[in-house]
């Protein structure tokens, strides 16, 4: 018998594959924030919510003016569970009252990062996402072998500098792969 170690998808993109059929993570790029013999965790990085930085202000502090550009920020859609909290992906460093250290990002879960990015001091690079995805034990394993998701190593130029529109195909071509020429039926080979 070959024991092996369990191979986990911590900091790695998951990239819905086109037969994806579920509406909720249809056409998503998540990022995994965490992945773990017990289950896993991420965001969806490309799916803008409708709302904005100002929208979310003007519910924390709807008694202080908005200014500068900042507010216009667009908040993601970041997966199905818990869709009223909020989560901010950015580079390691600054902390808040409730910053998680990544290794090569941090996650922030705390109001003051949203008042520091709006007031112009926050972290100069960041996702700001409501509710995430969450997978049980053994269940996003189970989705891999089903080939209901690629995965590659996440990169940070892709979470920061593309326009969300661009995020799927760019983390499928870091693999090699054009997500416009494979079939939408599933199968296995």
């Amino acid at each position: 018998m070959n024991a092996t170690s369990p191979s986990y998808l911590k900091h790695h993109f998951l990239i819905a594959m086109p037969h994806m059929v579920d509406p909720n993570f249809a056409q998503a790029l998540i990022y995994v924030v965490d992945h773990t013999s017990e289950g896993a965790m991420g965001l969806i990085v490309n799916r803008p919510s409708g709302l904005t930085l100002t929208d979310v202000l003007e519910q924390l502090r709807p008694d202080d003016p908005i200014t500068g550009t900042s507010q216009q920020l667009d908040i993601l859609t970041g997966g199905p569970v818990q869709t009223d909290r909020g989560f901010v992906l950015h580079p390691p460093g600054p902390q808040f009252q409730a910053t998680l250290d990544l290794g090569s990002l941090g996650m922030t879960t705390s109001q003051d990062v949203l008042f520091a990015i709006a007031d112009g001091h926050g972290p100069k690079q960041h996702l700001v996402a409501l509710g995430y995805a969450g997978w049980e034990a053994g269940q996003l394993e189970a989705e891999l072998v089903g080939n209901v998701w690629l995965s590659c190593p996440a990169q940070l130029d892709i979470l920061f500098d593309l326009p969300f529109e661009q995020r799927l195909s760019a983390a499928a071509a870091s693999l090699g792969v054009d997500l416009n020429l494979l079939s939408s039926q599933v199968g296995h080979a």
